[in-house]
């Protein structure tokens, strides 16, 4: 509570709205005006101190009152109606907005009623009102972009904004929209240059924004006014930088952009920024991601993607199950969020569990299908260019790109029948067949190369595959998928080229140490994983000195690597190790088993806090000890003992 002095309630209370304060001036309304609540000046300041703070039901509540006492000021009755359209009471506020008949305000009345019209999804409803406003209002051509938008007419869109970015001085709003229209129509690299414009476009109108921007070559660390903030398009804008460069695969910029938006606290992010952080950390942290994803979905509001994001989410994780429980408990969200392919394929995947044969049938049936477009996409991208239309070879490329997405992504899938029954020869096959289509794309490489690598008889033909795509992103390793590089690795030390390997490991160590100093709370995984899987394949090649040595190394420094997975990994060597000497089939060094007994007690010392693997859930403080690295660390360390 604010300490007020006598005689000074009031002047408190615009100082703290002054200064934005608008949580703080509702607590000092509520406790210092008790008896006045009902009051006009009471509830105007409420309602507007409740509609900053975008508490809009509370904000329509106040306003609701106002109109009652005072229904002569259609103010405050338009006030009420953007309220409840701001709380997506559409209904309610469009049978509000018709008891509106201000001649001074009909022109806002008609755009609010287009802009609920446009809520409501009813297109044609909000043509309807836009045209009875004047056409050169800077806000009615806005909205008329809006409506193309809508309409998947982005290039005309685009145009609408650029006209309105000259009309107006507060330019930052329409040329994040242009932005917005260049990332639909895949012009990352423009939607970027954009997205840098509109933050320095921003800044320029609100100075007293303190932003850590690359835009403004400055080190700002936080953002300064939250309240400000949320009525400029930085948020937005840093959350489209995110998507663009993740789109262009460029990881390390995508994580950038999002850390920006990140010093604010989680519980002040709003949906877009939950769901992308959700999206960027889907590799590394799935478990907190999908929790992320499924609690958008159980908002009033959240982003479109969120539901097919979710979805293959799940299919990425083989969690058919639930899939399969999401899409049957929000039909609703089927035919408003999944397009047709997206929906073919979501039940061509779970098919797989009760029949691969017709999941195979289903996805064989999309291929076809997908072929075609690959094929009128091309045929357009051509005549395109022999008619020197570069609209029209534009056109044809974007279609050709979505198709060739759709169709990698449902290639990988049928090889995935095959990869689950273990028949890689047959999987090799598929992906094969599809050379001519998909050979440039780093996805059926990366692929490809995983089949060839688990037929056990193919490295170097693998090893071709993984270096095309590790050599193009040298200088971002951690932006490749550890296991990638692990596999890579192991690829090298088979075929002869361990100097490889060892420089790759290398580098990768050196890029860990780059990533933690610039960001000590970030973990990466990337060396601890690559000398994991080397250190393992040592040791069912039965080199158990080399390969314990390597798993070792893997897990230090502990606080940052040991972990559930790690340890999973781990411990299976060291129990084959046990197993190996147990039965005399192996000779280890006196200094290796000294070294595996410290390594244990370390791991004793620093596994008390995590679970193993497949542990159950329990409130029994002993069971739940015994199911710690600690405990299973003190246990091995116990039988390699024994055996010493």
């Amino acid at each position: 509570m604010i300490p007020i002095k006598d005689g000074e309630i009031s002047s408190t209370v615009y100082r703290l709205i002054r200064d934005h304060m608008y949580s703080e001036t509702v607590d000092v309304l509520t406790n210092a005006f008790t008896e006045f609540r009902q009051t006009r000046p009471m509830l105007s300041l409420l309602g507007f101190c409740y509609y900053q703070m975008r508490d809009f039901v509370s904000a329509a509540d106040c306003y609701e009152e106002l109109t009652r006492l005072h229904p002569s000021v259609d103010q405050y009755r338009f006030y009420y109606a953007m309220s409840l359209y701001r709380a997506n009471l559409f209904e309610e506020a469009l049978k509000v907005s018709s008891q509106i008949e201000s001649q001074e305000l009909e022109t806002q009345i008609k755009k609010l009623k287009m802009t609920i019209k446009f809520g409501q999804n009813d297109l044609v409803g909000a043509e309807m009102y836009l045209d009875q406003c004047p056409s050169s209002d800077h806000d009615v051509i806005v909205n008329h972009g809006c409506l193309l938008f809508k309409r998947g007419l982005y290039e005309e869109a685009l145009r609408k904004f650029a006209v309105a970015s000259q009309l107006c001085s507060n330019k930052s709003q329409s040329v994040y929209n242009m932005a917005v229209c260049n990332y639909r129509l895949k012009n990352y690299g423009e939607a970027v240059k954009l997205v840098a414009e509109t933050i320095r476009a921003t800044l320029v109108e609100h100075p007293e924004l303190a932003v850590r921007s690359c835009a403004m070559e400055a080190d700002i660390q936080a953002f300064g006014d939250v309240d400000t903030l949320r009525k400029t398009s930085l948020i937005e804008a840093f959350n489209l930088e995110m998507a663009c460069t993740y789109m262009s695969r460029q990881i390390s910029e995508s994580r950038s952009a999002l850390d920006r938006l990140s010093v604010r606290s989680e519980n002040s992010w709003d949906p877009v920024t939950m769901h992308n952080k959700a999206l960027l950390c889907i590799n590394t942290n799935p478990t907190e991601s999908l929790q992320r994803l499924q609690y958008l979905l159980q908002q009033d509001s959240f982003p479109a993607e969120t539901f097919p994001n979710l979805l293959l989410a799940f299919i990425k994780y083989d969690f058919y199950d639930m899939t399969a429980d999401v899409l049957a408990e929000n039909s609703d969200l089927v035919y408003r969020y999944l397009t047709p392919y997206q929906y073919d394929f979501l039940d061509a995947v779970i098919t797989r569990q009760i029949s691969p044969e017709e999941s195979y049938h289903k996805l064989d049936k999309m291929i076809s299908k997908l072929v075609e477009s690959i094929q009128k996409a091309t045929q357009q991208v051509e005549e395109g260019k022999r008619m020197i239309d570069e609209e029209l070879a534009h056109k044809g490329l974007l279609e050709y790109e979505d198709s060739l997405t759709k169709y990698t992504a449902v290639l990988m899938q049928q090889a995935k029948i095959h990869w689950d029954l273990e028949n890689f020869e047959r999987a090799e096959k598929i992906f094969q067949s599809s050379y001519d289509i998909c050979s440039e794309d780093d996805c059926w490489k990366l692929n490809l190369a995983h089949v060839l690598f688990m037929q056990g008889n193919k490295f170097q033909e693998a090893t071709d595959f993984y270096e095309a795509v590790v050599k193009k992103n040298y200088d971002n390793l951690l932006d490749v998928s550890a296991i990638v590089l692990a596999n890579l690795c192991v690829s090298y030390a088979i075929t002869g080229h361990m100097s490889e390997a060892e420089e790759l490991i290398r580098k990768i160590e050196k890029e860990e140490l780059q990533s933690f100093y610039h960001n000590p709370d970030r973990l990466t995984y990337h060396s601890c994983i690559v000398n994991l899987v080397i250190g393992t394949m040592y040791c069912t090649q039965g080199n158990y000195e080399f390969g314990i040595m390597r798993v070792i190394h893997s897990l230090q420094p502990y606080n940052k690597k040991l972990g559930v997975e790690t340890w999973y990994y781990t411990k299976r060597c060291f129990l084959s190790l046990i197993e190996c000497l147990a039965k005399h089939m192996i000779l280890v060094n006196d200094t290796v088993l000294q070294k595996c007994l410290d390594f244990l007690e370390d791991c004793e010392n620093n596994g008390y806090d995590i679970t193993s693997q497949g542990s159950p859930n329990t409130s029994d403080p002993i069971q739940s000890a015994r199911h710690s690295v600690t405990y299973e660390a003190r246990k091995l360390k116990s039988l390699l003992l024994q055996i010493m």
